[in-house]
């Protein structure tokens, strides 16, 4: 008999299918009633699968009494409450991959996306505007001050790329890097005020909730550009929107949101934002790699061998 499990929410479709395949799959993001729907298949269910936006709580693990797995798709465990798992004796796993790259395009992608007005230039065509006049013109990277606030692999990647295009660099950490030649700015406002356009790329913890608030996009400026590739919640949102709105700075590219996937109506009518779908890590290639591991752990697991990739690692029989 198939091992039954929990997904939690939609993952890659292919990952879906080869779960379908191996193991009786419960899809808890179609359930009217998530709660009920759990409690019909408590009584079977092993494995649960998640994400690392997603996470899981103590509820779930309560609802869960045949739990002994989570396979989260995905790297971050911020949402995981690893301490119940823990005292359940419950296995955590996740996919670790190198996103760095793929990150770093996006960021560059986003940054020459909003300066070049790249996507209101489009709407401006397809709006049959054009014979009406010229589009208003955007600004240059070259000669532009890219600040970076987190110089690990991501921060490290999107400095490179920003150099291509004749950005000079300058980044904000908790310390300095010994083998990082740029700027070091221990202020995050002065490196703000120098900046033609700030990325984030930290993680998110406690110290970094709200780092960037009225104060920091008002350092930025009505010229500065605010790009965000790390996690919504190290930007103040209604600061954010609120110097959108009064012009105090030029414009923001964004892949994160305080409240994915739900996004601000306000953000949404604005012409100078660009705003994806937290599309990072979205390609081919790093979804492929996520699902062999995904199911590599889960198969490890059922087969009685250690898993591959833990988090949380009980002693298994």
């Amino acid at each position: 008999m198939k091992p039954e499990i929990l997904v939690l929410a939609s993952i890659y479709p292919p990952a879906i299918a080869e779960l379908e395949r191996e193991f009786t799959v419960h899809k808890l993001w179609t359930a009217a009633d998530p709660d009920a729907y759990m409690k019909e298949v408590s009584g079977r269910v092993r494995g649960m699968v998640t994400t690392g936006l997603v996470g899981f709580g103590r509820r779930h693990l309560d609802m869960l009494p045949k739990l002994e797995i989570i396979a989260c798709f995905g790297i971050g465990h911020e949402g995981m409450d690893l301490a119940a798992a823990r005292a359940r004796g419950v296995v955590v796993t996740n996919t670790p991959i190198a996103i760095a790259q793929s990150v770093a395009d996006l960021a560059l992608g986003l940054i020459l996306t909003v300066m070049r007005r790249i996507c209101e230039s489009d709407r401006f065509v397809r709006a049959g505007k054009w014979p009406a006049g010229p589009f208003p013109m955007g600004w240059e990277l070259a000669g532009k001050t890219c600040g970076i606030i987190g110089m690990g692999k991501i921060g490290s990647a999107i400095a490179k790329r920003a150099e291509v295009f004749g950005m000079s660099v300058c980044y904000h950490g908790p310390h300095p890097k010994q083998d990082v030649a740029y700027p070091y700015h221990s202020d995050l406002e002065s490196m703000a005020r120098l900046s033609d356009c700030l990325v984030v790329a930290c993680p998110a913890i406690p110290a970094t909730r709200n780092l960037i608030d009225a104060c920091m996009l008002d350092a930025l400026g009505p010229e500065g550009f605010l790009i965000n590739v790390a996690r919504g919640s190290i930007v103040d949102e209604q600061a954010l929107i609120a110097a959108l709105n009064d012009g105090r700075i030029a414009g923001m590219g964004t892949d994160v949101f305080w409240d994915e996937p739900r996004v601000p109506a306000e953000l949404t009518r604005m012409e100078n934002v660009v705003i994806v779908p937290h599309i990072g890590s979205s390609t081919r290639e790093i979804r492929e790699e996520r699902q062999a591991k995904l199911l590599a752990n889960l198969r490890a697991h059922f087969s009685g061998k250690p898993v591959l990739t833990p988090v949380l690692a009980i002693a298994e029989k």
